[in-house]
């Protein structure tokens, strides 16, 4: 699951993110898990997000991989819903956010999720899929 401006991916500055879109991310996943399932969804909007995870968090799904792009810094909301979950949550980011601006420095999500892989660009996917997958 992405959030805003992760749509973008293979686009939007190729210097942090890569020039791999997210639609090549995933199938090079399915194709190395054919064994799993991967579902994905994107949006730009809080709320969105939040009614996604609710509906997926209660059993429906093993666990979540989550790139909550920006609002992983700002999003208490998304905190709060991903403690109400029955799955776990694995924060991802592809950049190495402590090498950047400082008010990425804080996430508001981390406390809520199970573990956090960020810095190895869509690699760090992979990474959480296999987090999950080996708990």
């Amino acid at each position: 699951m992405n959030g805003p401006n992760l749509n973008l991916l293979g686009q939007r500055e190729p210097g942090i993110y890569g020039s791999d879109s997210m639609e090549s991310c995933l199938s090079a996943l399915r194709q190395r898990y054919p064994q799993i399932e991967i579902d994905y969804y994107q949006s730009n909007i809080e709320g969105e997000l939040i009614d996604k995870l609710q509906s997926v968090g209660f059993g429906q799904v093993d666990g979540v991989v989550l790139n909550a792009g920006a609002y992983t810094h700002t999003s208490v909301a998304l905190h709060d819903c991903i403690r109400s979950l029955r799955v776990p949550v694995i924060e991802v980011h592809i950049s190495n956010v402590y090498q950047r601006e400082e008010f990425r420095h804080t996430s508001l999500i981390t406390s809520a999720c199970r573990g956090v892989i960020g810095g190895f660009g869509l690699d760090s996917y992979r990474l959480a899929i296999e987090a999950l997958a080996n708990a």
